[in-house]
């Protein structure tokens, strides 16, 4: 266990994460078979989430679940600090004109939030979908954004990456991603080469702040066998001018910035 020194509550909330980690209703035997809390405390803790309705408890099944009270929050949370509501109607007009796969997305503690998703015409299966937490280095949305951080952000964000090779094409060393990412900056874009899934590839440009800084990031996905980089490289100027104009929209909104 990573000692963070947010005490109590820190360790609570590393209970509700385990919990939400296994995506579905969960028995105390399997939580404490990969907690790193004794069985006392760990017991205690699921106690007074499940009180706080943080949890919820079925003791029919003797499972826990995530409770209605965090439902409400995240909704409120997304609601209040998501680019989702603003961009729902520039992603509608998008995807009807393109067909393809759209992504909207976030950085949230180093790593890729994807807030909105609309599927392609022919739907694709792919990791990625509305509420998912995906890996910065290896994605579109990711590069894009990390490529339009400041400098001492962006030293933050890499030593949250885990440089995991998915593919052949993943990179796996900051210096390699440190090279990618001056290339992206100067170009406005950035491509995912099958890096995260094989036969998957996209375009993706980064929403900007009046600072010019990025809050979020918007793609274009596909696969190897209906398009390639070539074909996605000419959407650029369309993508950059629904970023454009999802920041124009969120101008008076004040979102998280990594």
């Amino acid at each position: 266990m990573v000692e963070t020194g947010d005490g109590t509550v820190g360790k609570a909330l590393e209970v509700l994460d385990s919990v939400a980690a296994v995506g579905g209703p969960v028995r105390f035997t399997d939580l404490l078979a990969n907690s790193p809390f004794p069985k006392a405390t760990l017991y205690r803790f699921l106690q007074t989430l499940t009180h706080q309705g943080m949890l919820s408890y079925d003791p029919d099944r003797q499972t826990y679940a995530l409770g209605m009270r965090l439902v409400r929050l995240a909704h409120t949370a997304w609601s209040r600090s998501s680019l989702a509501p603003i961009a729902r109607p520039h992603l509608d007009r998008l995807s009807a004109e393109l067909g393809e796969t759209l992504h909207l997305a976030q950085l949230d503690q180093g790593q890729v939030l994807y807030v909105d998703k609309r599927n392609a015409a022919q739907p694709v299966e792919m990791f990625s979908s509305a509420g998912k937490v995906g890996p910065a280095y290896c994605t579109g949305v990711g590069k894009a954004m990390m490529a339009h951080l400041p400098p001492d952000a962006v030293e933050q964000v890499m030593v949250r990456q885990s440089f995991h090779r998915f593919t052949p094409h993943t990179y796996t060393t900051p210096a390699e991603l440190a090279a990618e990412l001056t290339a992206i900056t100067k170009r406005g874009y950035a491509f995912d080469r099958e890096e995260h899934e094989p036969g998957i590839i996209c375009i993706a440009v980064p929403i900007l702040s009046d600072r010019g800084r990025a809050i979020g990031a918007i793609s274009v996905t596909s696969t190897t066998t209906r398009t390639d980089l070539g074909a996605l490289k000419l959407l650029a100027p369309r993508l950059r001018a629904v970023a454009q104009d999802i920041a124009g929209d969120a101008r008076d909104w004040r979102f998280p910035e990594q």
